[in-house]
């Protein structure tokens, strides 16, 4: 962490108890542990959510728990969260803190493809966290609109948009997470039924809003 990282966190208001266990016990057990949205990303999701006051909240991409457990901090009674993970080894480690939060019953933890899942739990969503498979970025946007799974006003998050700098650079010919990355980004902002902006926050958020 360089020495403006540590200011910003420094002046920002600490993570929860709970959640800074959670980081913790992701580094120790989990590969490629950076993928966690930590601290300034939580507390921004948490905010957003406070802000926003969604009733229906759809995550694609569980991970560990971090983001969903950021999100259900800030949501008000009666909000639900669905969040998808297909990685059925991490599902553990995330009901285990969900359960220890005292926000498990706003979140319903999924296991497999969003793109199955999402179409199927019959929701219309207030606010969409995009953080998984980067490869299929445009495939879960469609789905959302495809299904009627957004209305007008809401909000679409899609994470790692900056692809640690590499959507500024030439894009290797087997590199197909950077090239869908930079496809998605571009779609995003010709696309006439949203407006966006990226955030250069942690690896960039392109903030998206349904017209």
């Amino acid at each position: 962490m360089d020495k403006l990282d540590a200011y910003i966190e420094a002046m920002s208001s600490p993570q929860s108890p709970l959640l800074h266990e959670l980081e913790r016990e992701t580094y120790l057990r989990v590969i490629n542990p950076r993928m966690i949205s930590g601290h300034i990303q939580g507390k921004f999701l948490e905010m957003l959510v406070r802000m926003l006051q969604p009733r229906r909240i759809l995550e694609i991409g569980t991970f560990t728990g971090y983001s969903a457990l950021s999100m259900a901090a800030g949501l008000e009674e009666g909000g639900i969260i669905d969040t998808c993970e297909v990685d059925d080894e991490l599902e553990s480690i995330a009901a285990d803190f969900f359960e220890r939060s005292g926000y498990g019953s706003k979140i319903r933890q999924h296991i497999g493809s969003a793109l199955d899942i999402a179409p199927r739990l019959d929701e219309q969503y207030d606010l969409v966290f995009i953080d998984g498979d980067k490869r299929e970025y445009r495939a879960y946007y469609e789905m959302l609109f495809e299904h009627n799974l957004v209305h007008s006003n809401s909000f679409i998050l899609a994470d790692n948009i900056l692809w640690y700098g590499k959507v500024v650079e030439e894009v290797e010919r087997r590199d197909k997470q950077t090239a869908e990355i930079v496809a998605f980004n571009e779609y995003v902002l010709h696309d006439s039924r949203v407006e966006s902006i990226i955030l250069p926050l942690r690896d960039g958020i392109n903030l998206i809003r349904v017209l």
